[in-house]
């Protein structure tokens, strides 16, 4: 039996301890009730099964409770961001008081720069890879400029070399070399939105530090998709969205993490609010902030309740199935994707994502080198959900959690039939 066989597929999913994960999602359909071909987490995670019932356990103790929700026997809404803590850092690799949940991603991103981009008159440059994704780029440019410094002089972008797709890890060190202790920051995300280069996080943490920078990474598309050790590799913060991989739904609240060594850094300078101060002194209303230990205490405002049992419902999911069993069915559903696309005779398109499976993760990105919209709109057609990046990448993600290895050979075909 061979790989292009069904059979081979549908014998992969009979030995994956994980499949019956995908029966605890709502799965999209057609019009005519057909499920689509579901590949776009790495944009909008599906929705679990449990998540309604989540949020209308908060939304039946609002009904009964009202403003005594906050202080209610089971889940209590005053510590509610508190058990949201250990099941992120077991995703991220990191201790519980290195994370809380709260904000959306970019929000996070600038109160986590406060903290870490210090700029000085010599030394106040960031480095970001060449082709962030826009936000991150916005980000940067607009804290360069508000600590009046030209972008244009203060934003290094660090580009793969001609004729390659993504950058090499001695590209980025050197690049950070060369700066010198004219480097603030650094600033990469964890897994390229484009082309899904997961980066060697350590070596550019520990690169950066050497220089003399901060360092910080944006985790929206590594976060529930990579082996991430953020604790041990030692990044001064890093911050992540939870509607991709972590399936809390559009618009979802976003975690942090600020690294232990940082936990009672108190003289850091931050944006202060009611909810970073110690809870047991919160409803004293102290004049004076004095901020928590811990990530806990860059929160500005109390928790977004619902939004936060959203990510709860799919929490509990990854806290079932375990983030390393995730990645090991990753590893061979993604390869089994790639190895597929190698068997086809004649394509119009290259894979840009790295073939190995610690710098990828669970994205494959499609480069196709003629009327890549004619080829999405095909694949659309045939009803498989995935993306198109202008001007020419269709990116597809094999979701561990709900996606199938049968799901990827019906996709394969579907691509064979439409090359």
């Amino acid at each position: 039996m061979t790989i292009t066989e069904r059979e081979f597929a549908r014998q992969m999913d009979r030995e994956d301890d994980l499949a019956d994960f995908r029966n605890r999602f709502h799965l999209p359909r057609d019009e005519s009730g057909e499920e689509v071909l579901y590949f776009c987490g790495n944009s909008l995670g599906l929705q679990p099964r449990s998540t309604s019932n989540a949020i209308e356990r908060e939304l039946q103790k609002w009904a009964h409770k009202g403003v005594a929700g906050h202080f209610s026997d089971v889940d209590p809404w005053y510590s509610y961001h508190e058990l949201l803590s250990e099941p992120l850092a077991e995703i991220v690799g990191a201790r519980p008081h290195e994370v809380v949940a709260m904000n959306t991603l970019t929000a996070n991103l600038h109160l986590l720069m406060v903290s870490f981009y210090r700029p000085t008159e010599k030394r106040f440059k960031i480095m970001i890879e060449g082709g962030a994704f826009p936000s991150d780029r916005y980000a940067v440019q607009s804290q360069a400029a508000f600590h009046g410094f030209s972008p244009q002089e203060a934003i290094i972008e660090v580009t793969p070399r001609e004729g390659e797709t993504h950058l090499r890890t001695d590209d980025i060190e050197a690049a950070i070399e060369e700066e010198g202790d004219e480097l603030a920051l650094v600033l990469f995300g964890g897994v390229n939105f484009y082309n899904g280069h997961f980066f060697n996080l350590q070596r550019i943490t520990e690169a950066g530090h050497a220089a003399g920078a901060s360092v910080g990474f944006d985790l929206a598309h590594a976060a529930g998709n990579v082996r991430l050790k953020l604790h041990e590799w030692g990044p001064d913060f890093a911050a992540w969205c939870s509607y991709k991989y972590l399936n809390a739904g559009p618009g979802a609240v976003s975690g942090l993490f600020v690294h232990d060594r940082h936990a009672e850094a108190f003289e850091l300078p931050r944006f202060a609010g009611w909810w970073g101060i110690d809870p047991e002194s919160r409803f004293e209303m102290p004049p004076q902030f004095q901020p928590q230990p811990g990530a806990a205490g860059w929160q500005l405002s109390n928790a977004p309740i619902l939004s936060m049992a959203s990510l709860r419902a799919s929490l509990e999911l990854f806290s079932e199935a375990t983030m390393e069993a995730l990645c090991q069915k990753s590893d061979r559903l993604t390869g089994y994707l790639l190895e597929l696309i190698k068997q086809l005779p004649q394509r119009d398109f290259e894979v840009i994502t790295p073939d190995d499976p610690d710098h990828r993760g669970c994205q494959v990105s499609m480069l196709v080198h003629h009327e890549s919209q004619k080829r999405y709109d095909k694949l659309q057609q045939a009803g498989v959900v995935c993306d198109f990046r202008r001007p020419d990448v269709i990116r597809l993600a094999p979701v561990p959690l709900y996606n199938s290895f049968e799901d990827v050979w019906r996709f394969w075909k579907i691509l064979d039939e439409s090359t």
